[in-house]
């Protein structure tokens, strides 16, 4: 057997590992997702009495499919939630060996950062929902229709508005990870933030009633949170480029 060969058989070896330990890392995620998602089938009620306690009206099912609908969803959404920070560790993990010390130290504190971004996320279209978007809603048809809310579409309405926040909120981990890898800069970003602007008030657009004042509310914690993300990557890029100067110095001695 030649050289070329063995190196072959060493960079087949090395391909079948590392998707060995991927598979295994998905099975990890999987088994937590279903413990998490019967954890949240068996407290749906409490779910439902929680997410239903600020509502003035009762809402209706219209088949008992509806009930078998609430059910996965809020235990669907209970596993996601838990599941994001054994998710995030476990890419971490797989990606480690490729990092250096300080990187795996630094990656590492992105973890907690992304579950607590999410869950704040949830927290802020929830009561976006609660005390803005449904008091507006309903003002719109009060004395002029009966109304009638089935539990299925109250809650995909729901999840409609918070969902998006919960993944917007994850723009500054995101910005620092690209900053980090040198995709992004705060240059870039702050060349491009009219056109960021526009973006995020379509979004607040999409996500909330046609009305302008409500829009610009919705709009602006996001435009806040862009500003954010600009001054994290601004700390993340100014810590690469000290790092990259003392390397070169280093090699200049």
């Amino acid at each position: 057997m030649t050289d070329r060969d063995i190196k072959l058989d060493e960079k087949e070896m090395n391909v079948t590992g590392h998707l060995s330990e991927l598979r295994n890392r998905l099975i990890i995620t999987a088994i937590f997702f279903i413990l998490f998602f019967v954890l949240g089938f068996v407290y749906v009620e409490d779910l439902y009495a929680f997410f239903t306690a600020e509502l003035d009206f009762q809402l209706n099912i219209l088949s008992p499919g509806e009930a078998v609908w609430l059910y996965f969803t809020m235990a669907g959404l209970v596993g996601i939630v838990g599941t994001l920070p054994i998710l995030a560790y476990q890419i971490w993990a797989f990606i480690k060996p490729g990092l250096m010390p300080n990187e795996r130290k630094a990656s590492l504190a992105y973890i907690p950062a992304i579950f607590l971004l999410f869950i704040g996320g949830l927290v802020f279209g929830y009561f976006m929902f609660i005390e803005l978007i449904l008091p507006f809603l309903l003002s719109l048809s009060e004395g002029m229709f009966n109304e009638m809310f089935t539990t299925e579409k109250y809650f995909k309405f729901l999840l409609r508005i918070t969902l998006p926040f919960a993944i917007l909120f994850e723009i500054p981990i995101i910005v620092m990870f690209l900053t980090s890898l040198g995709i992004l800069t705060p240059h870039f970003m702050k060349r491009t933030r009219k056109y960021a602007y526009f973006v995020l008030i379509i979004i607040g657009t999409i996500v909330t009633p046609p009305d302008f004042i409500l829009q610009i509310v919705v709009a602006l914690p996001l435009i806040i949170l862009y500003e954010i993300s600009i001054y994290l990557a601004k700390i993340v890029y100014r810590k690469k480029q000290r790092k990259h100067e003392e390397f070169m110095k280093s090699e200049q001695i």
